[in-house]
This record gives C-alpha cells, sequence and structure tokens, in this order.
C-alpha cells in the first residue's frame, strides 16, 4: 500500500499571488500551518516565502516543517517563443524546491481568463497545433527539470486552463511521456470541471503522481455553470468548501490512492481556495481540515 503524507500550501491561506495586500504576510501562515498539524508544506507562488535557501531554511526549521513540492506556471501551447521565458521562471523555483529536499514541482497551464479579474485572454480550445506545442514542450520541461534538478514535474488539471475536463485531461495524458510527466490530481478542480476522480485514478493510476485534496460546493458549482462564472469570482462565491462537506468524498479517494503499487509514498496535500478572505479565517479551517482526515485513518 502507498503510505499517503499529508500537507497543507500557502493556498488554503488565501494566498495565489507573491505580494497581495489582500493576503496574510508569510509568517504568520508558517506559523499557523504548523500550528495545524501538518508537517508538509507547498513553496505556493514563487516569492511569497523567502527565496534565499537558507533563509528558507531556517525559518522551516524553526517550524518543524518540510517541503513537498515546489508551483510554476507555464504557457507552453504558444510555442518555442515562449520556452526561454518558461526555464527562467522554471529553473529558479526548481532550484529553491530542490534545496528543500523536496523531489515535485507542480506546473500549472496558464489561464485562457484571467484568474482574479475574469478577463478573456485567448480562446478556451486550443488548436491541434497548439496541443502538440503543449505536449511536446510538456515532455522537454520534465527532461530538463529531472536531467538538471532531480524533480519530477506533476501536471495540474485547473479550471480555466486548457487541461481541466476529463476529455482535455486525458487527451494530454495520452499525449505525454509517463517516464517524463506525471498528473497532479487535483480532486476539487477536477470536479469542478465535471471529471470524476476516482475513475480517473482507476483508469490512469500509473500516472497519479500527487493529490491536491480539494472538494466544491454542489448548490454554488450550479450557479456557476448557469452564470459562466470565471473562477476567480466562484472562488469568492464560496465554490471550494471545507472537507467534508463538499463534493468528491475524499475517503474513497484517499483508499484508491492508497492503493496504488507504483510508487512507496504520495503526497495528498490539502488546498482550499479561498482568495481573497479574512485573515482570521484559514486557522481554524485548517485545524478542523486536519481533524477530519485523521479521523479518516491519514
Amino acid at each position: 500500500m502507498t503510505r499517503i503524507r499529508i500537507g497543507s500550501a500557502p493556498d488554503s491561506w488565501g494566498v495565489w499571488f507573491p505580494e497581495d495586500p489582500a493576503q496574510v504576510p508569510w509568517p504568520r501562515f508558517l506559523d499557523e500551518v504548523a500550528d495545524s498539524g501538518y508537517e508538509w508544506i507547498e513553496l505556493g507562488p514563487y516569492g511569497y516565502l523567502p527565496t534565499d535557501p537558507a533563509r528558507l531554511a531556517d525559518e522551516l526549521a524553526a517550524r518543524s516543517l518540510r517541503v513537498s513540492a515546489g508551483t510554476v506556471f507555464t504557457g507552453l501551447h504558444h510555442g518555442p517563443a515562449v520556452w526561454d521565458a518558461t526555464w527562467n521562471h522554471v529553473s529558479a523555483v526548481a532550484a529553491l524546491t530542490r534545496s528543500t529536499g523536496a523531489r515535485h514541482l507542480v506546473v500549472i497551464p496558464s489561464f485562457w481568463r484571467d484568474d482574479k479579474t475574469g478577463k478573456v485572454l485567448e480562446d478556451r480550445t486550443l488548436t491541434p497545433t497548439q496541443w502538440d506545442q503543449l505536449t511536446t514542450q510538456t515532455n522537454q520541461l520534465g527532461r530538463e527539470v529531472q536531467d538538471r534538478y532531480g524533480l519530477r514535474i506533476v501536471v495540474h488539471p485547473h479550471a480555466d486552463t486548457h487541461i481541466d475536463t476529463d476529455e482535455n485531461t486525458t487527451r494530454f495524458l495520452d499525449a505525454t511521456d509517463p517516464d517524463l510527466v506525471s498528473l497532479c490530481l487535483d480532486t476539487g478542480h477536477y470536479a469542478y470541471c465535471g471529471g470524476d476522480s476516482l475513475q480517473l485514478i482507476k483508469t490512469y493510476g500509473e500516472r497519479i503522481g500527487y493529490l491536491h485534496l480539494k472538494q466544491v460546493d454542489p448548490t454554488v458549482l450550479a450557479q456557476v455553470r448557469t452564470h459562466n462564472t470565471p473562477f476567480g469570482p466562484a472562488v469568492a462565491q464560496g465554490v471550494m468548501c471545507e472537507p467534508p462537506h463538499g463534493i468528491p468524498a475524499l475517503e474513497p479517494v484517499l483508499e484508491a490512492a492508497r492503493a496504488l503499487a507504483h510508487q512507496d509514498e504520495l503526497f495528498a496535500v490539502v488546498e482550499q481556495d479561498m482568495y481573497p478572505c479574512p485573515p482570521d479565517r484559514p486557522l481554524p479551517i485548517a485545524r478542523r481540515t486536519r481533524a477530519f482526515l485523521r479521523s479518516c485513518g491519514h
């Protein structure tokens, strides 16, 4: 049975950006995530936590925290023209991630509409040529990150990106190299976009390299779909809710993940999107969520 390691992330404290006056300061996030009972965290948006490796190591050690992954944002469907700028961003994050001892890099595709304002930035459907550029360059990214930094990329299907629905996620998996590219299955985003996490684990289990634990409120989600609400405003309306009050149920997802035989351990990181939120809201939710996951045996 695969060992599940539970963690949390700045996202569960309403953090989406390196700097934003609506977000809690990073020392408060670190203090509160440790106080909530978590030992593992993600780095969040690059520049939110200290980027000096020595200072970051000291801050983590002072709170007995460890890092499971870093996060990067890419627009690889735009082709070779964006490679250099993408690699400059990825290499900085990968270097910091490696310095912490983490082994994963979460890759989030670029948004076709702005996650904060909802402004449409490009067509929501990729052309065949763009699909080819996306998958080819993702393979290249996986190889470069692995060879240069010893990290595994895990691509994150995400609302309002081109890798979102079951159809687009499976198309992406079928076109990428399993030796270079794994999947970060975010249970909330996958449900938001109409996907079934249990079915994906059943059919593509060998590609699952990382989990984000998240639930959606089905009542709010129905309204979001009716009005075609962009993801950012949908989050502000409470579409992502506190476990165990939403969908999908996390217990069967975690049990299915434990049965995966292709790896010894699997990170399952809690992410409840709450941007923006009052600064006193995240800590009680984090404590309750950690207690809930313990009650599930994790």
